[in-house]
């Protein structure tokens, strides 16, 4: 298996949370407008503007937040198992895994699902990040 190949999973990874931000951004633009608001309102990350929008659009700004959070450990962890020359199947196939269960939870998210599903998938995929750090150091 080479690098590039290894690394896949970082790259989908990094195209989803692309396609979150386009997401986020033909929700919340429209819902602003709908709202008649004043783009200089969203100055504050926590201003009151955020209550005026539906949950679906706050639902998307939210899970890209996400996706910016613990996935930095799983970037992290392939870029040092590839640097280290660790590479492994049974990593790759737990870095695929991990990208698969972060997907998923997006779409739980972002459909404002329930949140206890979503709780699952994100405790599953910490699990498979565990996981892959106790490969990584055996």
């Amino acid at each position: 298996m080479t690098s590039t190949s290894f690394l896949a999973p970082v790259l989908a990874l990094i195209i989803w949370t692309l396609l979150i931000w386009l997401l986020m951004y033909a929700r919340r633009i429209p819902a602003m407008q709908a709202a008649k608001m004043d783009p200089e309102t969203a100055k504050s990350p926590d201003g009151k503007w955020k209550e005026e929008l539906p949950l679906s659009v706050q639902a998307s700004a939210h899970n890209y937040n996400h996706l910016l959070e613990q996935p930095t450990i799983f970037y992290a962890l392939m870029f040092y198992v590839t640097l280290t020359a660790q590479i492994s199947m049974p990593i790759y196939y737990a870095a695929w895994a991990y990208v698969v269960l972060r997907v998923l939870h997006s779409f739980i998210q972002v459909s404002a699902g329930k949140v206890m599903l979503r709780f699952g998938m994100f405790s599953l995929s910490t699990l498979v990040l565990i996981g892959m750090v106790t490969l990584t150091i055996l």
